[in-house]
């Protein structure tokens, strides 16, 4: 099963854990390897589309878990 969310909880459908999961987070960066702008864009609307799912989740909190893990170093 792959390592997909799942909608409203954001739990890995494979693992169960919170997405983006390690295996999801593989997935996407060889996905998006030669744009990893893309890839920031495409995080940083799912951290909004979570943000409004999970109410009571803090923005510092989904900032780090859908983007700041992906960003260049």
């Amino acid at each position: 099963m792959p390592h997909l969310a799942t909608r409203p909880t954001w739990r890995c459908q494979s693992c169960g854990i919170a997405w983006p999961c390690s295996a999801a987070k593989l997935r996407l960066l060889a996905d998006y390897r030669d744009d990893r702008s893309a890839l920031l864009d495409h995080l940083a609307a799912l951290r909004d589309e979570a943000a409004v799912q999970l109410g009571d989740e803090p923005a510092v909190n989904l900032g780090d878990r859908f983007v700041t893990w992906a960003q260049f170093r």
